[in-house]
């Protein structure tokens, strides 16, 4: 059954309820949850990508969001958090979030229009973290240093290296040590990045 979403018109007033398909399709605005996780670990601060699935419709075997997910036209901005436990694993409460704020996000393909409006928030992993990953959706977990990260998003550096590990095929955990760049991640607006990384340097 697909999933109904609320949609939005380009002033983010509500106009409807509409199912995912014809809302990517039709290039409706709609909302989503969106959750980027830091730490730190020798005073040098870190921030996790999630790999998504081979198996995935769109974006399969990029980097991306740590966790992020559409919000259904039932749920609330807080019933979000689902996400990160449905995808990662993780047991996050709510108010461990830090909200960022509301950004537009659209992306363009071939395929479809997903214009979002994001609802933005930043955890900070704790020691005691797990990762369980849902590997239909999600294939790995990484990390970079958020300096190089940032660096990337404002094209100070065209490669960063990630670490961290993925699900093969055979259900083993391997590890992943590589240099990657913005065309190994989803193709979110520059804009988009920048405005995240600056958020995040605002609230460290």
């Amino acid at each position: 059954m697909s999933e109904k979403l609320t949609i939005y018109d380009e002033n983010r007033n509500e106009i409807g309820v509409a199912d995912r398909d014809e809302v990517h399709k039709n290039g409706y605005w709609h909302e989503t949850f969106q959750c980027w996780f830091v730490d730190n670990h020798d005073g040098i601060d870190y921030i996790y990508l999630q790999k998504r699935s081979n198996d995935k419709k769109d974006f399969p075997n990029l980097f991306d969001i740590t966790a992020a997910g559409h919000l259904l036209a039932t749920e609330t901005v807080a019933d979000g958090v689902r996400e990160i436990e449905e995808e990662l694993g993780v047991d996050v409460d709510w108010n461990h979030l830090l909200s960022l704020g509301v950004i537009e996000d659209p992306i363009e393909t071939n395929s479809f229009l997903d214009r979002e409006w994001a609802n933005v928030f930043l955890y900070r992993v704790k020691e005691t973290d797990q990762f369980n990953l849902q590997q239909e959706e999600v294939a790995g977990i990484v990390k970079a240093t958020f300096h190089d990260f940032y660096n990337l998003c404002f094209d100070q550096k065209k490669e960063i290296r990630v670490d961290g590990w993925e699900i093969n095929e055979l259900g083993e955990r391997t590890v992943i040590n590589k240099k990657v760049s913005l065309k190994d991640i989803v193709p979110h607006r520059k804009a988009y990045f920048q405005q995240v990384v600056k958020w995040i340097v605002d609230n460290k």
